[in-house]
């Protein structure tokens, strides 16, 4: 055998080999029918929930309606809302005459009126193949039993068990999906109330105050009197911003120093701030508005009933998480008067904005992070307050300028 025959047979040995090992992983990275099946299922379903979670309405219910069909395994779907009306339909267009269209709609108010599945057979004389349509309608229930609306689907001949026992399965996925948009948009408007609150916090006496400052320099000097207009207008517009529930530390720390601009300015020398930050947790994203109740607590009900005093803000890298620390020297309150919990803890300062202000932030806090976050509030007569703040440097969902439940 001469060389090169010797090496051709071995390059083909080879290559012989390498497809057997091809042909051996291939075989192993394809599914078997089940497996297949399962993955289509599973993909159909996703894409059913994306609609779904936008609410139940019209648009959502007929982008989810031919997926919720593929998972029944029926010939027609139709989606109803809760007062009995039809939001959307899927199936071949010959099928929905109008007494099918009708038998639809009976047996889903029937649904929505209280049992939990109704059959009905109906004669589709228009069409050849539909001499017999069954018309199976499902509730689509909340885990609390209220009616969010109805699935109802069209199959020809009687319907099994197992299919039965699909579409119920089917309906209450599709219940579950539209619950969860309407808890989201509950917590969206519940974080926006917050806000509002907070707003509504700030703009009766601080600004006030901060007028009658800024008054006072116009005649004596105007320069200031500009600079501190600036600085107010630039606080109100972050204050008062449409621009999502969460934002980061710099730019809270950015609003709060406006705001101490102009406090210091009323207060002149018997205010002083000392401010340390830690480069790193800058970006950090916070509730919106999460530090201007406590560092406002601090100068009002901390400093301005003795005419002054000093405040600390303090940011620091805790691992995986960022400490906030604002800290007065003022009058303090009684520790023996924070009774348990921090609502009441909350509760005994003695402004009722205070209780507001804190207790929002603090449940802001919980609601975007959990109950291993929140506000600590150490205090004690005549030693000044200290109220701590502890976030996440990251947390999956929670962006500046957007919402918290990806």
């Amino acid at each position: 055998m001469s060389a090169e025959v010797a090496i051709a047979l071995a390059l083909a040995l080879m290559l012989t080999a390498v497809a057997a090992v091809f042909v051996v992983r291939t075989r192993r990275v394809v599914a078997t029918p089940t497996e297949r099946a399962v993955h289509a299922a599973l993909h159909t379903a996703s894409l059913a929930a994306r609609a779904l979670r936008r609410g139940l309405d019209t648009e959502s219910a007929r982008t989810a309606a031919p997926f919720l069909r593929g998972l029944t395994v029926t010939d027609g779907l139709a989606l109803f809302d809760g007062d009995g009306e039809l939001l959307a339909r899927d199936g071949d267009e010959p099928l929905w005459q109008a007494d099918v269209v009708d038998a639809c709609a009976v047996t889903a108010r029937d649904s929505i009126a209280g049992q939990r599945r109704v059959l009905k057979s109906v004669r589709a004389t228009a069409v050849s193949d539909w001499r017999l349509a069954a018309v199976i309608a499902q509730p689509l229930l909340t885990e609390s039993g209220d009616v969010l609306g109805a699935l109802v689907v069209v199959t020809a001949g009687t319907p099994g068990p197992g299919m039965l026992g699909a579409i119920g399965e089917v309906a209450r996925y599709a219940a579950s999906q539209i619950e969860l948009a309407e808890l989201d948009a509950s917590r969206a408007r519940l974080d926006r109330a917050e806000v509002l609150a907070l707003r509504a916090q700030i703009s009766p006496h601080f600004i006030y105050n901060a007028l009658n400052t800024i008054a006072s320099f116009v005649r004596t000097d105007p320069d200031r009197a500009r600079e501190l207009i600036l600085e107010f207008a630039d606080f109100t517009r972050y204050s008062f911003r449409a621009a999502g529930q969460y934002t980061t530390l710099a730019e809270e720390l950015r609003n709060i120093d406006r705001y101490l601009t102009l406090e210091r300015a009323r207060f002149g020398a018997a205010l002083t701030v000392r401010l340390q930050v830690a480069p790193e947790v800058l970006n950090v994203v916070v509730p919106f508005l999460a530090l201007q109740p406590l560092v406002e607590n601090a100068v009002r009900h901390g400093l301005a009933g003795q005419g002054g005093g000093a405040v600390e803000i303090v940011a620091r890298d805790e691992g995986a998480d960022c400490v906030i620390t604002v800290e007065d020297d003022g009058a303090g309150m009684d520790p023996d008067t924070l009774r348990a919990g921090h609502g009441d803890a909350l509760a005994d300062r003695t402004d009722q904005s205070a209780h507001v202000g804190l207790t929002n932030v603090d449940h802001r806090l919980r609601a975007a992070f959990g109950n291993d976050y929140g506000l600590v509030v150490e205090t004690a007569i005549g030693a000044g307050t200290k109220v701590v703040m502890r976030v996440p440097k990251f947390r999956s969902g929670v962006r500046a300028g957007g919402g918290a439940y990806g």
